[in-house]
C-alpha cells in the first residue's frame, strides 16, 4: 500500500514538472496555453511538489498569487494527509 502511493506521487509529480514547463514553453512561443485549471488539478491530485519545483526551475507562475502560495498551501494539507494515512495503516 505505502509503495503504490509512493509510486503514484513520484510519477504524478514528474508529470506535474512536465506539464508546467510544457505550460512555459508554450507561453513563449504565444501557442495555446494549458488551462490553469489544469495545473491546479495536477497539484491537487498529488503533484504538487512537482509543481513548485516547476514554478521555480521554469520561473513559470510565480507572480500569480494564486500559485505562489496555493501550491505550498496544497502541499501541506498533502503532507498532513498522508501522515494520516500512513499512520492509520502502519499499526
Amino acid at each position: 500500500m505505502i509503495i503504490g502511493i509512493i509510486v503514484y506521487l513520484v510519477v504524478v509529480n514528474i508529470i506535474t514538472f512536465f506539464v508546467m514547463g510544457a505550460d512555459k514553453h508554450k507561453a513563449g512561443k504565444s501557442k495555446w496555453r494549458i488551462p490553469e485549471k489544469t495545473l491546479f488539478t495536477f497539484s491537487l491530485i498529488g503533484g504538487s511538489i512537482g509543481g513548485i519545483v516547476g514554478m521555480k526551475i521554469f520561473r513559470h507562475k510565480t507572480n500569480h498569487w494564486q500559485f505562489k502560495y496555493g501550491f505550498p498551501l496544497i502541499l501541506i494539507v498533502q503532507i498532513i494527509l498522508l501522515v494520516y494515512i500512513v499512520t492509520i495503516y502502519s499499526k
